[in-house]
């Protein structure tokens, strides 16, 4: 893999001036920033199973305005329009309703938002209630289809112990973090295990070793190899992966300039693969419960072929959940496929901003697809979180995931004659 060069780190303030010119926001992309508000900032719901919330949502404004501009199959709502509606009001009521069933400690802010939202359209005062009306059926047919999937179940889990296996990691020890995420019915899958995955390394194999002590070397705290622009890597990506990549959908729609329709359409896919990708992450780590490189690597790796490093820690804070496959493998595996079928080319010009250094916001630009992948893969070995099988499982089962959906799901309505 080759390491994508960073760009410098920016102020916010000049990474909105620098792309102001060229960016045009939409009511997608205006909801897509709210939805992140209401799902992470106040509604707190974790970093890969906040892609579930976001996928309900991006899907219900998918088929609201669709059902106006039919050129696409419908998900999950099939009822044509009346003429006229607006795709405005019928994208933004979507988006409303959705979250104001999941989070509806929140209505009263969504409220508000919903009314200065219509206010700002220009449609006349019947084509708004004609899209609202659609925008709300179309959320409504999801809240019936995604009755009883699973979402946040009450499902119970246990870690075990010994050589390879998971156990909470310092410093915070904390437990396992949602494992109903892997026991929720999928998007596109037909199981949450369709693309399970075949294991992590053997312990007892040469690629354990290699990938022990790559990212011993590499993702500890006191690395004396790890350079300061590969630590900046690391720390690049710490950040919540669905809020991070909630900001990049939405500069990605703005700076290509897409319509409300193409704008719903592409967060529906890449939020859609997102959630898939990260239930079909989670039945996987639960499946095998292997074990992170902070608790292997202090440990000796379980093979005589390896050296114990008592002191060493990992770089950045370990997620609490299994190791194998790697999420955000995973997730940016299927992410950055998506974006190459969606555009129709891996030279795709991304951008990503990242608030984990505390006020000043660091910029990282793409023009291909797989430089956003293999940043990503080698920054979970940066951090001292992963080990390269599992970063590349994780990847593959995204791919698979990704060419999956976009075969089946979001496609052209077949030409009549």
């Amino acid at each position: 893999m080759n390491f994508l060069c960073i760009r410098s780190a920016l102020s916010l303030v000049l990474v909105l001036w620098a792309t102001s010119e060229s960016r045009a926001s939409n009511v997608v992309t205006d909801w897509n920033s709210i939805e992140s508000s209401v799902i992470v900032t106040n509604g707190g719901k974790a970093s890969s199973t906040a892609s579930v919330w976001f996928a309900y949502t991006s899907i219900a404004v998918y088929d609201g305005v669709n059902a106006i501009d039919h050129r696409y199959r419908p998900f999950y709502y099939s009822v044509t329009a009346p003429g006229g509606a607006s795709e405005d009001a019928a994208a933004i009521a979507a988006a409303h309703r959705i979250l104001v069933k999941y989070f509806p400690a929140q209505q009263s802010t969504l409220d508000s938002q919903f009314n200065a939202s219509l206010g700002q359209i220009t449609a006349s005062a019947d084509s708004k209630a004609a899209g609202v009306t659609v925008g709300e059926a179309a959320a409504g047919a999801l809240i019936t289809a995604r009755a009883a999937d699973g979402l946040e179940a009450n499902v119970s889990y246990a870690p075990g112990s010994g050589p390879g296996v998971w156990v909470p990691t310092p410093p915070k020890f904390a437990p396992a973090l949602t494992p109903w995420l892997g026991q929720m019915r999928p998007f596109t899958m037909t199981t949450a295990a369709q693309f399970l995955p075949a294991g992590p390394s053997a312990l007892a194999s040469e690629e354990w070793v290699r990938d022990f002590n790559q990212t011993r070397t590499l993702g500890g705290t006191n690395s004396t190899v790890r350079t300061p622009q590969q630590t900046e890597t690391a720390l690049f990506w710490t950040e919540h992966t669905a809020q991070q990549y909630a900001r990049a959908f939405g500069y990605l729609a703005e700076n290509k300039k897409l319509d409300v329709v193409d704008s719903a359409r592409l967060m529906a896919i890449l939020w859609t693969g997102f959630a898939d990708a990260a239930i079909g992450c989670w039945n996987a780590k639960y499946r095998y419960n292997f074990w992170r490189p902070a608790t292997a690597i202090p440990a000796g790796g379980a093979s005589d072929k390896l050296v114990a490093d008592p002191q060493w820690t990992s770089l950045g804070v370990t997620p609490s959940h299994p190791e194998y496959p790697a999420a955000h493998g995973c997730v940016t595996g299927a992410i950055s496929d998506l974006l190459e079928r969606y555009f129709g080319t891996s030279k795709v010009h991304f951008v990503v901003d990242s608030r984990a250094f505390g006020e000043t916001v660091h910029t990282h630009t793409f023009e291909d697809t797989h430089a956003l992948y293999d940043e990503v893969s080698w920054a979970r070995i940066y951090a001292g979180f992963h080990y390269n099988h599992s970063l590349q499982d994780g990847g593959t089962l995204g791919r698979r995931v990704s060419e999956q959906l976009f075969t089946k799901y979001f496609q052209p309505q077949p030409q009549t004659h």
